[in-house]
Order: structure tokens, then sequence, then C-alpha cells
């Protein structure tokens, strides 16, 4: 039996700071009441990227909240780093694209299932007049929608 993935966190800054080229899916390493919490919708990706270590994909400034009904925990960081798990192939594309200049490596999404999975996108940062550019095709979609005149 397949269990459908949930989505649990989205980093809608992500989509409108950068142009997304393509995306990857990547497993993250997580302890027992970091998965629990992940579950229940409590990490946010604000502020969160990707960077490279000795070759190995970690996940920087992702917040994962305690889960509430684990012990007491006294020593836990929920901006700690977090190792990704990627294939050898996908890890070195990513750390390739990374070095070119204005690419970013974000994370765009997390989703539940029976694992937790991290959706990975390789962005290239928008610029202050293609953000409002990109403003004014959504108002002129939500007006046609509407029936209004433009």
């Amino acid at each position: 039996m397949l269990l459908a993935m949930k989505i649990v966190a989205k980093n809608k800054r992500a989509t409108f700071d950068y142009e997304i080229l393509e995306t990857v899916e990547a497993g993250i390493m997580l302890t027992g009441p970091e998965v629990k919490s992940c579950r229940m919708g409590q990490i946010s990706l604000l502020g969160s990227y990707i960077s490279f270590f000795g070759g190995k994909p970690i996940l920087k400034q992702a917040k994962i909240s305690p889960y509430k009904y684990a012990g007491p925990m006294p020593d836990y960081d929920p901006g700690h780093d977090r190792e990704l798990l990627l294939r050898k192939n996908q890890a070195a594309k990513l750390e390739a694209a990374q070095s070119e200049k204005g690419i970013s490596i974000i994370p765009l999404e997390v989703s539940a299932g029976k694992f937790i999975k991290v959706m990975i996108g390789i962005g290239k940062g928008r610029k202050r007049f293609d953000k409002r550019q990109k403003i004014k095709e959504r108002d002129v979609g939500r007006k046609m929608r509407e029936g209004r005149e433009v």
C-alpha cells in the first residue's frame, strides 16, 4: 500500500525571489522527535538554503519545532544543520550548479509520507523589476478570471 505524500511546509518566498530552473527530491536525516514534529507541520523553510560541506548537501536554517509530546530536550536547537540524502551524481550536479554565478540551491517544500522528503530547486535570482512584472501578471490573470476589464 502506498502512502500519499502530504505537503507539510512550502517556501512560498523562494518561488517569488527565484526563477526555478530544475527540481530534485531528496531525503533528510532527522531524529525521531523531529520526524513526528515534521508530520505535524511544525517545520519552517523561511530563510533556509542548501550548502555543500565535503561534497555532502546540508540544509541550513530550516527550523523544526521540538515535538511537544517528547520528553525534555534541553540542548535541542531547532535550526541546526541537517544532512540531505541524495545520490552522488545528483549531489555533484547540484554542487556544480551552485558554483555558477547567480545560481542558488533552495528548499521549496517538505512532504511527509512514509519518509520525509525535501523538494530542492535550482534557482536563478530575480531582479526587482522581474518581481514587479510577476505581480502585475498575477493581478491581470486574477482580473481576467473574475471577468473584469484590465
